[in-house]
């Protein structure tokens, strides 16, 4: 399998555009307008090339690149804190209980209340295969790869990582929680709001929002009924983020109401479980199944090969060799596939 992850160019540019058209609306990281992007390119890169150990709020922006074709057919990000740029909100639900003597009744009821709690926490996010990759695991390839970045990078991340996971959006491209809660306050659409928020930040959420909790029961039945799910097309994804050790804890996105899953950066397992070693063969032709990654910053490669563990060492195939540009004596990262 000829495909690479490797740090994103402006020369990626176009790529990126045409994926952000399919991706449906709710992908807030990959807005399908060109200055957004060009900014977000332009950050990244910059990123890239800073040098330092302190936590600041970035966003590294890799792609998944057809070698053979050199045409790129994903992409995914990583951010290292969010809430940097401009406040990171959530909904958190809480459950409120309350007695009365005189009725001898207790009532419990859950409210959403608007919180910036994951503050400062980092992010993988952005994760987008072209619809004609979807097979091969090459969106395995993609969430995975960013783990292997965080390990070879780990001082510049924070002690939680976090993932959004886009919500239930109706077959017109709105959002039923959008349109009980949000749509009430903002007259936009979800689109419009969706829109807006991936271009501008969402500033106007502190300035225009209600700060009182809203009662769930208040909501009509449509909007109850997605709180915390994701939409059909991120199920698999949600499924990755628990086999890493992510984890609901009653967060969801402001906009669509989707589940945000959250996990100790140090135990999310690609992480805990990556092998750093240097390499003592590159011509391996039988082994393990593995994800294999090099180099630090923009030289960042990360690829499937096979790889045989021995003690601090590793050999690998021939071909991942190739593909991340390293030989005998360069030191790897890998995690089992």
């Amino acid at each position: 399998m000829s495909f690479v992850i490797r740090p994103a160019g402006m020369e990626d540019l176009q790529h990126l555009y045409e994926m952000a058209k399919l991706t449906g609306g709710g992908f807030t990281n990959l807005p399908p307008d060109r200055n957004s992007l060009t900014g977000k390119l332009e950050g990244s890169q910059t990123a890239f090339a800073r040098r330092g150990d302190e936590i600041v709020g970035e966003t590294f922006v890799l792609v998944l690149e057809n070698t053979e074709t050199q045409v790129v057919r994903g992409t995914c990000q990583v951010f290292t804190a969010v809430g940097h740029r401009w406040p990171f909100y959530s909904y958190r639900i809480n459950r409120l209980t309350q007695y009365s003597k005189e009725l001898d009744r207790t009532v419990s009821a859950e409210l959403l209340s608007l919180v910036n709690d994951l503050e400062g926490t980092s992010e993988v996010g952005g994760l987008f295969l072209h619809p004609g990759e979807r097979a091969g695991g090459l969106g395995m390839l993609l969430a995975r790869s960013r783990y292997l970045f965080i390990a070879a990078h780990r001082h510049r991340f924070g002690e939680r990582i976090l993932a959004e996971l886009r919500g239930i959006i109706d077959e017109r491209g709105g959002s039923p929680f959008w349109d009980a809660i949000g749509g009430k306050f903002f007259g936009m659409s979800f689109q419009e709001a969706d829109e807006f928020n991936a271009i501008h930040g969402n500033q106007f959420i502190a300035d225009l929002m209600p700060k009182h909790p809203v009662y769930i029961a208040m909501l009509d039945e449509e909007a109850r009924k997605v709180i915390g799910l994701p939409h059909p097309s991120g199920r698999a994804a949600m499924r990755m983020l628990e086999n890493e050790g992510f984890s609901y804890q009653g967060y969801v996105d402001i906009f669509d109401g989707g589940p945000t899953m959250l996990a100790d950066t140090d135990k999310v397992r690609s992480i805990a479980c990556a092998h750093h070693g240097e390499v003592d063969e590159d011509t391996l032709e039988k082994g393990e199944k593995a994800l294999i990654a090099a180099g630090e910053f923009e030289d960042f490669r990360c690829c499937y090969g096979a790889r045989d563990i021995r003690g601090d060492a590793i050999a690998i195939d021939a071909q991942s060799a190739e593909l991340l540009g390293v030989g005998t004596g360069d030191r790897v990262w890998s995690i089992a596939r």
